[in-house]
């Protein structure tokens, strides 16, 4: 997913384009509307973050001008609190207006509700989860900053399981989220790749801290 970040504010820029690239995002940054417009224009993005007090031209032009030709997603991300500013820019045909200074987790959630609606279908984002990181996009998982060579399924397994961390999932369901329900694998399948992912991720795999067993239940992660 690509992210169009306009803002003349260069320590919001910096904040915003590393949590969206710590999350899997390609960004790219302009401080003007017009640098924004080349951007926009050469990169195709899939999602505008847009401040609206920017030198020369507003993020306002710039939203109207995309608009002529676009549905491009727009987040307005602004100091201007002003109801009048949020009807404006939502009746210029923003997506949401978020009022700084803001919570980055709150707009990332936004950005990916938004794009969710946009695409139809679930953002896929670079998971982290302590020493560990997991990017859905490359298939590749690092303990430590060391790369894990792991099999197609044990990365699906550990992904869905990192993904929804906290929940218990019992075989069938794994077998049916991971495996797919045609495959004709035994709910042991899951036991024995569970044990092979304990192997690579927990400190000692006789006594998981990540990867848990919940009697009579199934398996959950547990950060």
């Amino acid at each position: 997913m690509k992210l169009l970040i306009i803002d003349d504010e260069p320590t919001i820029v910096e904040t915003v384009e590393a949590k969206f690239r710590k999350e899997g995002f390609s960004t790219f940054t302009a401080d003007s509307a017009e640098e924004g417009m080349r951007l926009f224009r050469r990169v195709k993005p899939d999602l505008v973050i847009l401040d609206i007090m920017l030198p020369q031209r507003s993020g306002f032009d710039f939203c109207r001008a995309v608009r002529k030709d676009s549905a491009t997603p727009i987040i307005f991300v602004s100091a201007r609190a002003d109801e009048g500013d949020r009807v404006k820019g939502l009746e210029l045909g923003a997506d949401d207006y978020v009022v700084k200074p803001f919570n980055l987790s709150e707009l990332s959630a936004r950005v990916k509700a938004i794009l969710r609606r946009s695409t139809g279908e679930p953002v896929k984002e670079i998971i982290e989860r302590g020493n560990l990181r997991i990017d859905p996009r490359s298939h590749e998982t690092w303990l430590d900053e060391a790369p894990l060579n792991l099999s197609p399924k044990e990365f699906a397994l550990l992904y869905f399981l990192a993904r929804n961390v906290g929940q218990v999932f019992s075989r069938e369901t794994l077998l049916d989220r991971v495996w797919g329900r045609d495959a004709f694998v035994s709910a042991r399948t899951v036991d024995v790749h569970i044990r092979w992912l304990r192997t690579r991720i927990e400190p000692d795999a006789n006594n998981p801290v990540r990867l848990l067993t919940v009697r009579g239940v199934g398996y959950k992660f547990a950060g």
